[in-house]
């Protein structure tokens, strides 16, 4: 008896390409938009707009390296039967290491977001929000047997504060909103 035979749509087989090349575009995109903008900046904004586009790149070879060292540790652990569902450890790990990525790329968008223009060097929201990442990365892959009640109170109170900054933050963005919603009404 003949097997069904089961074929992929076009939008199956060129899903990956055409992300690919999303992606490409939108580099293209934004380094062609940074050579039109860049008789009318400072040579600080200029300084600013290289820095970004270096660190854009070597974040990026960070991540992929990442991902790479993630994936194999994953196929090794799975090969070996190390993967085992009773054992926290080897899950604390695994998940530290795909906080460590996320944490990477939230860090470059808010970077890119910079070469796009729409957000100044510094973006408190962002910074707060990475740190509230890395302390959840932190949680997760402390061992509350090993680690001393001090410091796991100390990290507790960084993610209140941090949590009330960004409260405080936001508050004041949303009352700035309203604010100018205000005055152009």
């Amino acid at each position: 008896m003949d097997e069904p035979r089961i074929e992929a749509t076009e939008a199956q087989r060129n899903k990956g390409p055409a992300f690919f090349s999303r992606h490409v575009s939108a580099a293209a995109d934004t380094l062609r938009d940074t050579r039109k903008a860049w008789p009318g900046l400072s040579l600080y904004e200029r300084f600013e707009e290289v820095v970004v586009v270096v660190l854009t790149g070597l974040i990026g070879l960070i991540i992929v390296a990442a991902v790479i060292n993630l994936c194999f540790r994953v196929v090794l652990l799975v090969i070996f039967g190390l993967l085992d569902p009773a054992e926290h450890s080897v899950f604390q790990a695994v998940f530290g290491m795909i906080f460590t990525v996320l944490i990477a790329l939230e860090f470059n968008h808010s970077i890119l977001s910079v070469l796009h223009r729409q957000e100044s060097i510094i973006q408190l929201r962002t910074v707060i929000l990475i740190a509230l990442l890395a302390l959840a990365r932190k949680f997760i892959i402390l061992d509350a047997s090993k680690t001393e009640p001090l410091t796991i109170i100390g990290l507790a109170a960084a993610v209140i504060a941090l949590g009330a900054v960004h409260w405080l933050v936001r508050d004041q963005d949303r009352k700035d909103t309203q604010m100018s919603g205000n005055t152009t009404s």
